[in-house]
């Protein structure tokens, strides 16, 4: 989605550009040992794979039917320094749940393992903790400008272990929508009404941020953790089904991911190796 190479080639080229010569590994880490942030794209002739794995460069998933397994071997930028170690991310439940986020039906998401439990050990920066994990997948049969105006997203662990998300999503055509579902650990799903939205400070970067939130007042914004032009990640406090949550949050502008200054700067936080 974020991708400036692929968006040039379907400019050149239409829809008949092949995604598997436009794959990468995202990796963002916080907190002690600094921040790293890897998300270097591959060429095809980088790209392996079969039904349980998924190679792309040094890099690769592997699934045996119970455990992702992800082997990280990259380099940091913009300044170069090495991201490497392990990740296994053990599902409690699989969820077969998939929603359109669009009003048209082009555009669709659903978590695959919304409540999973993740090993983090990295060699490069030292770093080894367990905790909560979710996964999910995002679809589209167009670009995503061409769905979307801007969303939120926003993701919650509840106290029982269950996983709620609140998907506020600004299509291009027709009215608003808000996906709200709690999911358990078995992967059922109940949905929920959203309460009411409200708006946060916005980024440094002036990026719109809003959530919901059971009382009324906006929801306290913990930390900013990505703030691009484009696009912010959020910590934030809020009470969504009368429990208080802290939720990891996300607003995208579409518009800005989209504008030439925005894909000019692409490229040196997502280099490529064709």
């Amino acid at each position: 989605m974020f991708s400036p190479y692929y968006a040039l080639a379907r400019r050149r080229q239409g829809a008949q550009v092949n995604p598997e010569n436009f794959c990468a590994i995202n990796v963002a880490l916080y907190g002690r040992g600094g921040k790293r942030w890897t998300m270097t794209e591959r060429g095809q002739k980088h790209i392996q794979r079969s039904a349980q794995h998924f190679q792309i460069g040094p890099s690769s998933l592997h699934w045996n039917g119970e455990t992702l397994t992800i082997d990280i071997d990259e380099i940091n930028v913009p300044l170069p320094k090495r991201v490497r170690g392990r990740i296994t991310v053990k599902p409690e439940g699989l969820s077969t749940f998939v929603t359109s986020l669009d009003n048209e039906g082009r555009h669709r998401w659903g978590p695959i393992a919304p409540c999973s439990r993740v090993h983090v050990k990295m060699d490069d920066p030292n770093l080894d903790w367990q905790g909560h994990a979710y996964m999910d997948a995002n679809e589209g049969d167009e670009p995503v400008e061409e769905g979307f105006k801007d969303w939120d997203w926003a993701r919650c662990e509840m106290a029982n272990g269950d996983t709620t998300v609140v998907y506020d999503v600004r299509p291009q055509i027709g009215p608003n929508r808000i996906i709200a579902q709690r999911f358990t650990r078995s992967g059922n799903h109940t949905p929920f009404t959203a309460p009411k939205r409200h708006t946060m400070p916005a980024s440094g970067w002036r990026i719109a941020r809003g959530m919901c939130n059971d009382v009324n007042e906006p929801p306290t914004i913990v930390s900013t953790l990505e703030d691009t032009p484009f696009y912010a990640r959020s910590l934030l406090r809020t009470t969504l089904l009368g429990e208080e949550v802290t939720a990891m949050h996300e607003s995208l502008d579409i518009p800005r991911l989209v504008s030439l200054p925005v894909r000019l700067m692409l490229p040196w936080r997502m280099p490529r190796r064709a």
